[in-house]
């Protein structure tokens, strides 16, 4: 079939060489596996082509529980996820992935997204949003987007940051508040990280939808006040009165580093 699905909740795993690999002469790029998890055949067959044709290893799954069980088995470098599905859905996929893994998670939704199914999203996890009909080259490019949040370089800092109450390990990717580790997204950690290289300075909305989502999101102007709300939720001690991300009205944020202790 054209498909190749052998049921509407089935789940199989095509190789990236199957469609669209490189000539002889070409350049073979690095695989990233990619798990996509819809109920809609017809979209999931769509993506899982495209992916393809792009030289990624694409996994499908026909329902949420399916979706997680070869979450566990392949262990994908990314998970695109319907919200809504039968078995279990996106949310609670994203949240399950959550508690042993920080693969990056792309969440589908069939209706314009709102502030607060932004903030639903992240509270389970997620690091980004798109909106069916999903336009096949935008995809690709969020998709790419997405990786290089999850792999990008690590800046010219010596370690981190510490002041005693906030502890940011750029090397293990670790952040603690108050002695507790707390779980970052890609997206969230990167935003954490761009503010940490320019503390003291204020970084504007656009600069931060560049430099944290990339070119593809300069349009997405709600992204910065949406993902600073909840990473303030993470790390201030109080967030409704924050004391490291501080917002310039009309202009952007900027970080404010702490002595020792001294908001304790």
């Amino acid at each position: 079939s054209p498909s190749g699905d052998t049921s509407r909740h089935g789940c199989w795993r095509r190789q990236a060489g199957e469609l669209g690999s490189p000539g002889k002469g070409e350049k073979k790029p690095m695989t990233t596996k990619v798990l996509i998890v819809d109920d809609e055949l017809a979209i999931r067959d769509a993506l899982g082509r495209k992916l393809r044709r792009e030289g990624f290893d694409v996994m499908l799954a026909g329902d949420g529980l399916e979706g997680l069980r070869v979450f566990h088995t392949e262990r994908p470098d990314l998970v695109v996820l319907d919200i809504v599905m039968p078995e279990m859905s996106g949310l609670t996929v994203c949240a399950r992935i959550r508690e042993v893994a920080e693969t990056p998670v792309m969440m589908l939704s069939a209706q314009a997204v709102t502030e607060e199914d932004i903030i639903e999203g992240l509270n389970a996890g997620a690091d980004e949003y798109l909106v069916k009909p999903v336009r096949l080259n935008e995809f690709v490019a969020r998709i790419k987007a997405l990786l290089r949040r999850a792999e990008m370089a690590l800046p010219g800092m010596e370690a981190g940051y510490n002041d005693g109450y906030l502890n940011v390990d750029l090397q293990r990717r670790h952040v603690h508040v108050d002695g507790q580790k707390v779980h970052l997204t890609p997206t969230e950690f990167k935003l954490l990280v761009v503010l940490l290289e320019n503390a003291g300075r204020v970084v504007s909305q656009r600069d931060l939808l560049e430099q944290v989502w990339g070119p593809e999101y300069v349009d997405d102007v709600y992204y910065p006040r949406v993902y600073i709300s909840q990473l303030r939720r993470k790390i201030e001690p109080d967030p409704a009165n924050p004391i490291y991300i501080l917002t310039e009205h009309r202009v952007g944020y900027r970080f404010e580093k702490q002595g020792k202790y001294s908001h304790k």
